[in-house]
């Protein structure tokens, strides 16, 4: 799809065509959904998709996940107008931080971390993320918004797989994805 078409009719969702199957192997993810933000009406559709479920929330603060969380959530931030937090890989932050290890959709274990002055009891914060397959990272971003005090205002990513961790997190929390009911099994299954 060209970078600049846009449809005549915009469904929701019809932007997931911009994403580019993996051409380089096993060790990377097997979808990039990179080429969607590089589309300027598909960059804002799928924002607007992604808070639709959110309108009339009470959200304080949007978190991004490292690293293409932060895409997501900065542009959701921007458009709520609200702050943006940076949910990092360990060893970036040069702050206080409170730290949670994890295993990642690969099963490699890894730490994340946050600034401990960010979120105060009570604060409701939006979760973003790029993708959710197991869970792992998503599971661990949630911890620590919660050991800070804060609220899991919701969790939002472009696809949540129904993984075990994919489905705890929708059973627990208000979620938002982008993916319509007749394409999730094609995504569930790669």
């Amino acid at each position: 799809m060209d970078l600049c078409h846009v449809p005549a009719t915009r469904e929701k969702g019809w932007y997931l065509e911009l994403m580019a199957p993996n051409v380089k192997g096993p060790n990377y993810a097997w979808l990039d959904p990179s080429r969607l933000y590089c589309h300027p009406q598909g960059l804002q559709d799928c924002v607007a998709d992604l808070l639709q479920p959110f309108q009339g929330d009470a959200i304080d603060m949007v978190a991004g996940i490292d690293a293409m969380g932060f895409i997501l959530g900065a542009a959701a931030a921007a458009t709520l107008q609200k702050g943006f937090l940076a949910i990092r890989k360990a060893g970036h932050l040069c702050v206080q931080t409170v730290a949670q290890p994890y295993s990642d959709y690969s099963g490699r274990e890894k730490v994340m971390e946050v600034r401990t002055d960010a979120i105060s009891p009570g604060l409701r914060v939006l979760l973003v993320d790029q993708w959710v397959e197991t869970g792992g990272t998503m599971r661990a971003a949630i911890e620590l918004v919660e050991r800070l005090g804060g609220v899991v205002a919701g969790v939002a990513a472009i696809c949540m797989e129904n993984s075990e961790g994919g489905k705890w997190i929708q059973e627990h929390y208000k979620c938002s994805h982008c993916v319509p009911p007749r394409l999730q099994p094609h995504f569930d299954q790669h």
